[in-house]
């Protein structure tokens, strides 16, 4: 599909949900599918004010809270993603994906000790959450905890065997606790998947095999 065609359907379909926000500005479900693809469409800023209506219908949502706190990361926006993810924190059934996002923010800053307990948190809220598992990994591996950073490295690879980054993290793992055999193997199957594998790292590697 075309550049001019893609647009030309998202300008479509957000032609569309605007016109059902106005038919139904009470509901909840149709200005969180319009933020959605205003965010697809780069509208972030419009994105952010149909979330912030989203929660003046239900400021329970915890979804709302983790979408707008996404947006608020992927603007830089920090301290106001922080803020989206603690509410999103409090009303959240399962509150893994908001620890998560805490986690990334902290290592964002260079908090890496508020980033291991948030990624730590996310994981023991939901054990399959292969992205805390990966992040941790990393985490652990800036703390020098090699150990641990191979066996939160393994998880996220077990539970999403197909993540390239999961195995470029296990590799960086694995090369750290020396088995450097293993981070070969590991390498390759993140570049297989699709990774661009560090120069440096692969550099290095190559001079201890």
């Amino acid at each position: 599909m075309s550049d001019t065609k893609l647009t030309e359907d998202i300008s479509k379909v957000i032609a569309e949900l605007e016109d059902k926000v106005k038919e139904l500005p009470g509901n909840f479900v149709a200005h969180h599918h319009l933020a959605m693809v205003y965010h697809k469409a780069g509208r972030h800023n419009d994105a952010i004010s149909e979330l912030k209506k989203c929660l003046t219908i239900d400021d329970a949502s915890a979804e709302a809270y983790i979408n707008l706190g996404a947006i608020y990361f992927e603007l830089g926006k920090l301290d106001e993603s922080l803020e989206a993810n603690k509410k999103a924190l409090i009303h959240a059934v399962n509150p893994a994906q908001a620890h998560c996002n805490i986690g990334l923010i902290h290592q964002q800053r260079g908090a890496n000790d508020k980033a291991i307990e948030a990624y730590t948190k996310a994981t023991i809220n939901d054990p399959k959450l292969a992205f805390a598992w990966i992040n941790l990994a990393a985490a652990k591996i800036g703390a020098g905890a090699f150990d641990e950073a191979l066996a939160a490295a393994q998880k996220g690879v077990e539970h999403e065997p197909n993540y390239p980054m999961a195995h470029n993290n296990l590799a960086v793992a694995q090369f750290y606790c020396e088995d450097y055999k293993g981070a070969q193997k590991s390498m390759k199957k993140a570049e297989d998947l699709g990774y661009p594998v560090e120069p440096m790292f692969k550099k290095v590697l190559s001079e201890k095999l």
